[in-house]
């Protein structure tokens, strides 16, 4: 086992953060620095001029246009930026840079303290098929495949031949879906290796894929780890990520229904032994496929933190942004294991700007009217406002609407009345497609898997299921009944609150009209 790090000995206090991220996570990772009496540093793309995280923070640079290329992938710039501010450390969410060795060492190399693993567990551990070779040394049992990145077309189809299809290409360098293919059979593989490839390159900076077997209908579950420069590290209980669409996750859960104290203390125990033999630091998080007789296998570790960390901290009342400050200062966690106890649900939904009756197409564009919403259990990482317009450079995730109540069954209503609140008007959203998730028998019953949500967009909607367009057609007319009514009275201010037109329906109406 590595030893811990030289920094367990020393504490380096940071004053000032440099935030290497856009959108709701930027936001979500200023407002810990706010808490905590940090002070923050946003940059930003010629799209995000305006940006909220912008607004937010202490002081805002620009890094370029709005291609992430020259703009949240150019470490050289964002090190530059941080060299003028006299900034302490580099927080880099996740995507763009965050999994990035090279960028986390030209960190350490300017005397910048990178918010993240080391840059060795990472090169171990956050490339995926370095991940692989890891946990077959650790003895965890993973998904059968190649150990290492693919070096042409003639090799995917020796190996894919060797374990027979289906099987899955995937990115070495990153994860969200980007870089992935699954093929069912050999005349299919040349083209899905050169488009997985390209897609790799573009997303991440690396165009290494690797083949595995793909197993059919698992679940997706993964195990949160925290972890310091002390020699300890910590599971924080699971993530249940099954509904997923084009190997995207859609809402992500914690506890997973079907996860007992044995099966979590077995995986957790698995992923820390992993996380420890590579000398991890950090947040970080290992994601498995559990089979029908919950049997678990090695899938890969993200090492940043995740976009569904939210769940994580309503179940056990932990925030990981703190914990990753302070683990970044150099101090001992002060929790341990027998400290962590999960209570009650957490349930959360990437709300999107795409359009699911047009076969998600993204919808950028300027959001003309928001309403949120509000009440008991509720939480919103997001990063958008009224006026705001949405670029169609980046990853469309508008924001994390998160429920959390004592039963799952709570969580699901609570959601299902916040999202009857929630208003985006000007640009198509999922909102309503949320709806059709939650109000679905076998997921209100827990009976998913990965190909879940496949299943549900094959049946026909349901006789009263209501669509985007009737909506639409419904908020039109009672825009224009509203609009050729007799004015109101003076005595007509009596009129009970209950028979009032409340101002999220009008508000809707009028969107509606306008379209």
């Amino acid at each position: 086992m590595p030893k811990p790090s030289q920094s367990a000995n020393k504490i380096r206090p940071i004053r000032k953060v440099l935030i290497a991220n856009r959108g709701e996570i930027a936001l979500r990772i200023i407002r810990a620095c706010r808490e905590k009496g940090i002070a923050t540093v946003a940059v930003y793309s010629d799209a995000d001029r305006a940006a909220l995280h912008v607004l937010h923070a202490d002081e805002a640079y620009r890094l370029g246009p709005a291609p992430a290329a020259e703009s949240y992938l150019r470490g050289d710039l964002i090190l530059e930026i941080a060299r003028k501010t006299g900034t302490d450390a580099i927080h880099p969410g996740y995507g763009f840079l965050s999994e990035n060795a090279a960028f986390a060492e030209a960190c350490e190399s300017a005397g910048v303290i990178f918010i993240g693993p080391p840059a060795s567990a990472m090169r171990m551990l956050g490339s995926k098929t370095k991940a692989r070779q890891a946990a077959d040394a650790a003895g965890m049992p993973r998904v059968p495949g190649s150990v290492k990145g693919l070096a042409s077309i003639e090799e995917a189809h020796t190996v894919a031949r060797e374990i027979g299809y289906p099987v899955m290409l995937k990115a070495a360098a990153g994860g969200g879906g980007k870089g992935m293919r699954a093929v069912t059979a050999d005349s299919e593989l040349g083209e899905a290796f050169t488009s997985a490839c390209s897609e790799a390159e573009r997303s991440f900076g690396s165009g290494e894929v690797y083949l595995e077997k793909l197993i059919q209908q698992p679940r997706h579950i993964e195990i949160q780890l925290i972890a310091d420069h002390h020699g300890h590290c910590f599971y924080l209980g699971e993530r249940e990520c099954s509904v997923q669409r084009r190997h995207q996750k859609v809402i992500e859960e914690a506890p997973s229904a079907v996860v007992g104290e044995d099966l979590r203390r077995r995986m957790g125990e698995a992923a820390v032994k992993l996380a420890l033999a590579a000398g991890y630091t950090n947040a970080g998080t290992i994601e498995f496929l559990v089979d029908a007789e919950q049997s678990f296998y090695f899938l890969e570790m993200n090492t940043r933190l995740q976009v569904e960390h939210p769940v994580t901290e309503l179940v056990t009342g932990l925030d990981l942004v703190h914990l990753q400050l302070l683990i970044a200062e150099g101090h001992p966690l002060p929790i341990a294991q027998k400290d962590v106890h999960l209570r009650g649900h957490a349930i959360e939904c990437r709300i999107y700007a795409e359009d699911p009756d047009n076969n998600f197409f993204p919808s950028p564009g300027l959001i003309t009217k928001l309403i949120q919403p509000g009440g008991p259990g509720l939480r919103e990482d997001c990063a958008i406002y009224q006026g705001w317009n949405v670029p169609l450079d980046y990853d469309p995730m508008l924001s994390k609407l998160i429920a959390y109540a004592p039963t799952r069954e709570m969580a699901i209503d609570r959601m299902l009345r916040a999202l009857d609140e929630y208003v985006i008007g000007g640009i198509a959203t999922n909102i309503n497609f949320f709806r059709r998730i939650l109000t679905d028998p076998d997921f209100r019953s827990a009976k998913i898997d990965t190909g879940y949500l496949d299943r549900l967009l094959a049946k026909p909607k349901a006789v009263t299921e209501t669509s985007a367009e009737s909506v639409n057609i419904a908020a039109l007319a009672a825009a224009i009944f509203e609009a050729t009514a007799a004015p109101a009275t003076a005595t007509q201010s009596s009129t009970p609150q209950s028979e009032c037109q409340s101002e999220w329906k009008t508000a809707a109406r009028e969107e509606s009209l306008r379209t």
